[in-house]
């Protein structure tokens, strides 16, 4: 390993106990603001998407079916990972009608697992791009993708059983704290 690649893995070990003892408590939960990250990540991403095209010295060839499937797959998957991890969030409605959110244990560690797990197959694929008959530009874009859809969809989760709650609906996570 370079010593490049030890900074991601030393701020992950920095930042996973930061993160896990943050989210021992809920937090208040404003559905009207949600739509705010998802607003500042998406077209983050859009841009690193289109810096990675414009970067010099890389090949400008167009994509071609499997990388469109690539990037196809970033998009879903990303997708399923946010949906999921929204649906673990715990949601609690207080007698004053404020609602408190906390992540599960579960959803950090798919977090965790998402990291790695893209950490490995990044390390191998990216390299190994050409010999599939894939871009490199493809395989680090559907990464991006997924990180994308992946907050967009958690977002949209939780927006929808947040309003359900605050509708007075019932929610296979929700704890009525009195």
């Amino acid at each position: 390993m370079e010593p490049q690649q030890y900074i991601p893995l030393g701020a992950v070990a920095v930042m996973l106990p930061l993160v896990l003892l943050r989210n021992r408590r809920p937090r208040t939960l404003r559905p009207q603001w949600m739509w705010v990250a998802p607003a500042i990540i998406v077209p983050l991403m859009g841009l690193a998407i289109w810096g990675t095209s414009m970067q010099p010295g890389v090949a400008h060839a167009s994509f071609g079916p499997l990388d469109w499937l690539i990037l196809a797959m970033g998009l879903v998957l990303g997708a399923a990972a946010g949906w999921q991890r929204g649906r673990m969030m715990t949601i609690e409605k207080h007698s004053d009608g404020a609602l408190k959110a906390q992540a599960s244990p579960l959803g950090l560690i798919l977090i965790v697992l998402l990291l790695f797990g893209r950490r490995a197959l990044g390390a191998w694929l990216e390299p190994h791009a050409a010999s599939l008959g894939l871009s490199a530009i493809a395989v680090a874009d559907a990464f991006l993708l997924f990180v994308a859809a992946m907050i967009v969809l958690q977002r949209i989760e939780m927006y929808v059983r947040a309003r359900r709650i605050l509708a007075g609906g019932s929610d296979a996570h929700v704890e009525s704290a009195a």
